[in-house]
């Protein structure tokens, strides 16, 4: 056994120095070509490290399994380097395993290759995977590979060196102590609800069997004919008799209700806007899928085959999937105009809405209006924040954990960020700050939402008494953000690129001011279907030109780019009208197949299938990503990019994320949302009382 292992390591070590491979690139960390009595830097690195090292390559010459192990644990160049291939990684695990003189610890190093214009053109940022005794600091192993790549000719720097795992403990962070207590009480609200509601459900039965055998017996019994202790009896099996607000509250988390109203396929409600429920799944769909590829992009040794790929027509599908979050800002748009005008043409609406105008001083509506403003914001902000403050700990959380025990490195700062600015998300204004100091970066999109809506709501309180002031500052409002959208590109000398979708996000991509296009016309779409009544009559010709102009915008906006050359004043004009136009085009197709021009595409969008997985679209938008970057980051070593599996992975990540946002929907949104019922329905009766 001994000596196949060194007739194994005389190979290796040959193919590496003698094979097609340049000499420096197997030279970075090489110890089966030290000789122990004379280490690399011996007189800088500490004793205890240089004694275990010297055992190490003196067991690694005489043939040791164990050393070999260590050996082999370690990541070397293999292959690919000129192809994308920045991963010569090892294995944290195996190293682990090695049962030596000595425990042994793993160590991630950055190392930056500089070979030149013609190799590359830019430096390189190596990640490799070293297996060194416990005794070597990071500090030992940085100057080992400093000394042992100092005669080089070309230029190496060492980046950082980390160990892996570092440091951190998960479970004596304070937050997952916060967050495992407030799961803890809410897994018991939802036991207890859920016990409450199914002893509710065997007392109704009981009481409807009760009451057939009463009725069979005696025919229907009359209110005076009972005894008493019927009635009482009566009472007690009742399951609505003397509920009482607490146990209300306690039923707001029973998962049997909630879990219902979540999967129901039911018919819904005769004017309901159907088509909105595949609209926002497809549009969630798109958005994960994006992510998936930045998934795979981020941990994949061939990296080249990005460039080929992003040259692929099809490929515009996922850069320009920007489009996909414009989708969401016209459906908020949409359903907070539908809504408000329908419940205020309402008869038993608010008496504010059904005084004449002449009655009321301007003084007092304005109150009524502002007051009004304040609690439908109250109210949003209630229903939304306490999954997403759970999601964002949940964020924090496991970007600390990977940074501490990945090979890879995510971009992410959520680790540093969501303990500094998570206020900001909270207060939903994170997306006015840079990239660089984002928590949970794709929130962006909540606070945008959220910005609108506050926006949108104040403009149409006021169109209840100004309706046409209200209507022209939402015109000059898309005027000015398609004019600051232009400025900003031309200013920047912005060109659109497949390659580089997300080139100004701080800039164009996430600010509030460039993206409210789509949400603006969701509002004037909203009106307009309420004024209808959802029922316009048009001629086949008229709908089929609708049909064709929509679809032409929609297909030009995502498969138009590739090619165009569009310049810096083409660019300009794309960034700034095209989420406009995305919002326009999809008007058309809400209002056709409300109005009975939908034809196939209604009855896609309408299929009561898709009704349960639109009612997730929230909580799975929160969560996807920490569902993504957990699986990827755990793995040991990078992928090998290929469609096929960027496909079979993207399906499985939708699966998961919809599955883990039905539960933090059980657990969170929909409690939330029935207790908010249960405490402002004896407001508002009161209110109408008065």
């Amino acid at each position: 056994m001994r000596e196949e292992v060194v007739a194994l390591l005389m190979v290796l070590s040959y193919c590496s120095a003698a094979g097609p491979d340049p000499e420096w690139v197997s030279s970075i960390y090489s110890p089966q070509r030290w000789d122990p009595n004379h280490l690399p830097a011996a007189k800088d690195i500490s004793g205890q490290c240089r004694s275990s090292m010297k055992l190490y390559i003196n067991a690694l010459h005489n043939g040791t399994l164990w050393a070999a192990q260590v050996w082999d644990a370690t990541g070397r160049y293999s292959s690919q380097f000129f192809f994308g291939n920045d991963f010569w990684l090892g294995s944290k695990r195996l190293c682990s395993l090695v049962r030596g003189p000595y425990p042994f610890v793993f160590y991630q190093v950055r190392v930056s290759l500089d070979l030149g214009m013609e190799f590359t053109p830019q430096a390189r940022e190596i990640s490799l995977g070293v297996c060194l005794p416990d005794a070597c600091s990071t500090t030992d192993l940085k100057t080992l590979i400093e000394a042992t790549t100092s005669n080089l000719p070309n230029t190496v720097a060492i980046q950082r060196v980390r160990p892996v795992p570092g440091s951190y403990s998960i479970l004596s962070d304070p937050k997952l102590h916060v967050l495992a207590t407030i799961g803890g009480i809410l897994i018991a609200m939802m036991t207890i609800g859920t016990a409450y509601e199914a002893i509710l459900e065997s007392r109704a039965k009981k009481f409807r069997k009760h009451r057939s055998n009463n009725n069979e017996g005696k025919m229907v019994m009359k209110k005076d004919e009972m005894s008493k202790s019927d009635e009482e009896m009566m009472k007690s099996m009742d399951p609505c008799h003397s509920m009482g607000r607490m146990g209300e509250m306690f039923l707001s988390f029973s998962i049997l209700t909630n879990g219902r109203k979540i999967l129901d396929c039911g018919a819904p409600a005769k004017d309901s806007l159907t088509c909105v429920h595949g609209l926002r799944f497809l549009s969630l769909a798109w958005v994960i899928m994006v992510h998936t590829y930045l998934q795979i992009f981020a941990i994949a040794e061939n990296k080249n085959l990005r460039t080929l790929t992003e040259e692929n027509f099809m490929f515009q599908t996922v850069a320009n999937a920007t489009f996909s979050v414009d989708s969401f800002f016209f459906i908020s748009g949409l359903l907070v105009a539908y809504l408000f005008f329908k419940s205020s043409a309402k008869p038993d609406s608010d008496a504010a809405l059904r005084t004449p105008r002449t009655l009321k001083p301007l003084s007092i509506e304005f109150r009524d209006i502002m007051t009004k403003f304040f609690t439908f914001l109250g109210y949003r902000f209630i229903r939304l924040t306490p999954a997403y403050m759970f999601v964002l700990g949940c964020a924090g959380l496991a970007m600390k954990w990977l940074k501490n025990n990945s090979v890879f490195e995510p971009i992410s700062l959520d680790n540093v960020n969501c303990d500094k600015y998570w206020w900001r998300n909270m207060l939903y204004i994170n997306s006015l700050y840079p990239r660089s100091e984002m928590c949970m970066l794709w929130s962006w999109y909540l606070a945008n939402d959220t910005q609108f809506y506050l926006l949108g709501t104040l403009l149409l309180l006021l169109s209840s008494r100004f309706f046409r002031i209200a209507a022209s500052s939402l015109v000059m409002i898309l005027i000015s953000s398609c004019v600051t959208c232009a400025v900003i590109s031309v200013h920047y000398e912005h060109v659109v690129s497949v390659k580089e979708p997300f080139i100004l996000f701080d800039q164009l991509y996430d600010k509030p001011w460039t993206r409210i296009g789509p949400y603006i016309a969701g509002l004037f779409t909203g009106w307009f279907l309420h004024k209808t009544k959802c029922s316009i009559r048009m001629s086949k010709c008229v709908a089929l030109i609708g049909w064709s102009i929509s679809l032409l915008v929609l297909g030009a906006l995502v498969y138009g780019v590739l090619d165009a050359n569009l310049g810096v004043t083409g660019s300009a004009l794309y960034v700034s009208l095209g989420h406009t136009a995305w919002g326009f085009s999809l008007a058309w197709i809400v209002v056709a197949c409300c109005c009975g021009y939908g034809g196939c595409i209604n009855s896609l969008l309408s299929c009561r299938l898709l009704q349960p997985l639109s009612r997730l679209t929230y909580c799975a938008y929160l969560i996807h990503p920490v569902v993504m970057v957990m699986t990827s980051f755990q793995m040991e070593g990078p992928l090998h990019l290929h469609n096929l599996l960027v496909f079979i992975l993207y399906f499985g990540n939708i699966v998961a994320s919809f599955l883990i946002s039905f539960f933090l929907s059980l657990m969170l949104e929909a409690p939330v949302v029935r207790l908010l019922k249960v405490l402002l329905t004896p407001m508002m009766k009161t209110s109408s009382s008065e």
